[in-house]
């Protein structure tokens, strides 16, 4: 009989692992529970059908906003290998997100970070997060715009303005963040005036 390991391997720290529930009630309502606590869960309904799509985007929107860590020791090693019971590996290869989900019972939703060996023989299951790729060297910063633009006696261009970006996950919010606000197309700078003359000073 196998064990839950006590240790971590060396260098490593605890792989990370998020569970989305639905539960059904005699009723005929239902729920949807995560494991972060820090989520914002719909309230009791019996709208199950809408309750499990809720789940779904929900367990996507963590998948989306974890970065997965490449020293992360595999979450599926702390359990015992349990997630495939009866087929034996060791554990190897770079880290991985995977989602865990059964479609006959539609009822949960697993994410967790395991070694790419175990996530090739879990059953329902497949990999939504691969590590991020390490940073190359520091260059030479290339020089200014302004400083060549200075010594070969011709101005500067004026700096582009800043690109929306979307902001991070949210977990009232599963289906993703908000994105900053954008100006209308042909809607006027503040402080220009319509049919102000473009040339110089009137006489």
């Amino acid at each position: 009989m196998s064990t839950t390991p006590t240790e971590l391997p060396t260098g490593r720290v605890p792989g990370r692992s998020w569970t989305v529930r639905l539960t059904g009630y005699a009723d005929r309502t239902a729920t949807v529970s995560c494991s972060t606590g820090a989520c914002t869960m719909p309230p009791r309904s019996r709208d199950v059908a809408g309750l499990r799509r809720f789940a779904a985007l929900h367990a996507a929107s963590h998948a989306k906003a974890a970065r997965v860590r490449e020293r992360a020791s595999c979450q599926c090693w702390a359990q015992s290998c349990s997630a495939h019971e009866g087929v034996r590996v060791h554990c190897s290869g770079s880290t991985v997100l995977v989602l865990r989900h059964d479609p006959a019972v539609a009822r949960v939703w697993h994410l967790a970070e395991v070694c790419a060996a175990c996530a090739k023989v879990m059953t329902h299951t497949r990999v939504v997060g691969l590590p991020a790729p390490t940073a190359r060297p520091a260059t030479a910063a290339p020089e200014p715009q302004a400083e060549r633009s200075e010594r070969s006696g011709q101005r500067a261009p004026a700096p582009a303005a800043p690109a929306a970006v979307a902001v991070g996950f949210s977990s009232p919010t599963p289906t993703g963040g908000d994105e900053a606000p954008r100006r209308a197309p042909g809607q006027a700078r503040r402080g220009q005036r319509r049919g102000a003359p473009r040339g110089g000073q009137r006489r």
